[in-house]
């Protein structure tokens, strides 16, 4: 995957995808997703991701806590603060925010190709040494979440 995110004149598009995307699906509001400071260490890490097959390959991953990601779930499905998160509602929430990310940074790479479909596990999917191209560390509402793109062989 060939992103220059410093070919964008200082501005960081996968901040501003990211933004974008917590304000149109989960927040209805912006200003509730920010850059964070450092790294997070995620206890009952969840990760969603999809796969960009081109002439270059890469992933987009998106990496939380478990309860981070029933929150995102609940927000994205309308549901109360306190309701219970089915499965198949967390698979399908937390996929779709891979999704949409994937897709928005998709369309920043030249010659993309085509989107695979999101998948969702607490094991993060594997990737080699050295292939990580970026990394944005995000402060939603007080949790971690992390979105990071990779070569893929």
């Amino acid at each position: 995957m060939d992103i220059d995110i410093q070919a964008f004149a200082g501005a960081d598009p996968i901040l501003a995808i990211a933004e974008e995307v917590f304000t149109a699906m989960i927040d209805g509001e912006p200003g509730h997703v920010l850059p964070a400071l450092s790294a997070p260490e995620l206890g009952d890490p969840m990760h969603a991701w999809v796969d960009v097959q081109g002439t270059t390959s890469g992933r987009v991953l998106l990496s939380t806590e478990r309860a981070t990601a029933d929150d995102l779930a609940r927000a994205l499905l309308g549901m109360e603060p306190d309701e219970e998160v089915s499965t198949e509602d967390f698979v399908d929430a937390l996929g779709e925010v891979a999704n949409v990310v994937g897709g928005n940074v998709k369309a920043l790479v030249p010659d993309p190709g085509v989107l695979t479909l999101p998948q969702v596990t607490q094991e993060r999917p594997p990737t080699q040494d050295g292939s990580q191209i970026y990394e944005l560390n995000l402060d939603w509402r007080g949790r971690a979440v992390v979105i990071s793109l990779w070569k893929l062989p």
